[in-house]
């Protein structure tokens, strides 16, 4: 019994740290000021004409729609959709036999990731008084639109993912299908994005901050929409975690003491 309790105590700190980061993340939205990009524009000019060029830096937010890179706009590969973001996954599903403790054998469903591929373009960010870089650095961003799903049932064909698969299980399972999922943030979309501001490559461009105590948040949902969620997050953590410690410290000490 004190090994669930102890077992619990260990959940209840780790919902503690969540609660802890969560609210971290919350009080950084809060903080961090909204400025236009024609401001952003102004303090980089200023910066430069007393002779800083390549050194402005400016942890902020900046809220505007999504623009394709100069080069113009991806298509997603599964369904050739214009974006300026995507992500793609490979799932292969499966059954296998385990053997339960009583000695008998069950088939159990299962997947795999074969693939999970993001873009890694950069784009922009446009308000009404300016255009902004964007560089993701591999940060998927918060909620964005899925636009594909498609299951081709049986085992997978000779090459490709489908061969790597049948390679890789052998005759240890049974291939149910392949599952294709795509998500993308298309031009035009309404983008919340909480970074830092630089000049380092000539044009301002928002991206992850050089300090990893930062946050680096781009999201399809407005600023209010993620602190809302972080709140009921943190709460649901923190009264979480508390319960769990408190049981698991119970049962420790219960069994201690019998």
């Amino acid at each position: 019994m004190w090994i669930i309790g102890l077992v619990l105590v260990a959940l209840g700190a780790a919902g503690f740290l969540v609660a802890q980061s969560t609210r971290k993340r919350r009080h950084a939205m809060i903080a961090a000021e909204t400025l236009p990009i024609a401001e952003l524009e102004e303090h980089r000019r200023v910066l430069a004409d007393l002779g800083t060029v390549g050194g402005f830096r400016k942890v902020c937010e900046v809220v505007g729609t999504a623009h394709p890179h100069p080069d113009g706009p991806l298509r997603a590969p599964q369904s050739g959709t214009e974006c300026v973001w995507y992500r793609q996954t490979v799932v292969h599903e499966f059954s296998e036999w385990h053997r339960e403790s009583d000695g008998e054998w069950e088939r159990r469903e299962r997947s795999e990731t074969v693939l999970d591929d993001t873009s890694r373009q950069g784009y922009a960010l446009v308000d009404a008084s300016g255009t902004i870089g964007v560089d993701p650095d591999g940060v998927a961003p918060d909620r964005p639109e899925k636009i594909h799903e498609r299951f081709e049932p049986g085992p997978p064909g000779p090459g490709g993912f489908g061969g790597a698969v049948r390679s890789f299980f052998g005759h240890d399972g049974e291939s149910l299908g392949m599952r294709y999922t795509e998500w993308v943030i298309r031009p035009g979309q309404p983008l919340y994005v909480l970074g830092e501001v630089h000049d380092r490559i000539g044009p301002l461009v928002i991206g992850r901050p050089e300090s990893s105590s930062d946050p680096f948040i781009i999201s399809t949902r407005s600023e209010q929409e993620l602190r809302d969620a972080a709140a009921g997050r943190q709460r649901w953590f923190a009264w979480g975690g508390t319960a769990l410690a408190v049981t698991g410290l119970v049962l420790t000490v219960a069994d201690l003491v019998t």
